[in-house]
């Protein structure tokens, strides 16, 4: 237990809650976060495995919201294009992917964040190409619920629908790079000790965060969303920075 560190703890819990909030996935917020603590490759197996708890909770506690037809369309190419992007995590160095993870958040916020009017065309061919670019992302640099979170923005779903569709296809694009980083040796003994606490975190920190999501006006949503992305797209250039 002295091995720990209590204050990452706090910081998955917080990352947890804004996950649920922003409605993108708590990966978009923990990957940064426990870049701070561990090495990039140990970084996306706690991922993969942290992020199935995280988004169960999600599924159990909004399951009335899941719109099965973007669940198929955008959930199936994510968890095919996921094993593509994880497999590729061995070839490419992982400061590369850390800093292209950090400016794409950056890039991807403030174009939408300033162009507040640009918005993907909510067809089924928009559906299959984000959910496709999601997994490829998640399987990639950890984290591709932004993208998933802009594409399904297009179809104006109702707060509740929306986190519980996402969680669900987050589920099985987890479920599927967690063998990939199992096979490419991410999952690391020393670092599993940090696992229980996570799941737990998982579902308490998704709880609280549905607690809050009740005071946040509809129209405010995507907006808070994207500044949120945009924070941790910043926080993550930062620590490639201090890094080097």
């Amino acid at each position: 237990m002295k091995n720990l560190s209590y204050l990452f703890l706090l910081l998955a819990l917080i990352a947890e809650v804004l996950g649920t909030i922003g409605g993108f996935g708590s990966s978009v917020f923990f990957v940064p976060v426990a870049n701070f603590y561990f090495d990039f490759e140990s970084v996306l197996g706690l991922t993969a495995i942290y992020h199935l708890s995280s988004n169960l909770s999600k599924i159990v506690l909004f399951k009335k919201g899941l719109d099965k037809k973007l669940l198929l369309n955008i959930g199936l190419p994510s968890v095919l294009f996921v094993i593509v992007g994880g497999l590729l995590t061995k070839v490419f160095n992982n400061q590369y992917l850390e800093l292209l993870l950090g400016i794409f958040l950056v890039v991807l916020a403030l174009v939408f964040l300033i162009k507040s009017k640009l918005v993907i065309t909510p067809n089924k061919r928009n559906a299959i190409i984000g959910g496709g670019l999601s997994g490829f992302s998640a399987g990639l640099m950890g984290t591709g619920g932004a993208i998933r979170g802009l594409t399904m923005a297009a179809f104006n779903l109702e707060k509740n629908a929306f986190i519980a569709t996402s969680a669900f296809i987050d589920f099985l694009i987890d479920f599927s790079r967690t063998f990939v980083y199992y096979y490419n040796g991410f999952i690391h003994n020393h670092d599993l000790i940090y696992v229980p606490f996570l799941l737990v975190i998982g579902f308490v920190g998704t709880a609280i965060g549905k607690k809050i999501l009740k005071y946040i006006p509809q129209d405010k949503f995507k907006k808070l969303s994207l500044t949120l992305i945009l924070l941790i797209g910043l926080m993550t250039l930062i620590n490639v920075i201090v890094k080097n």
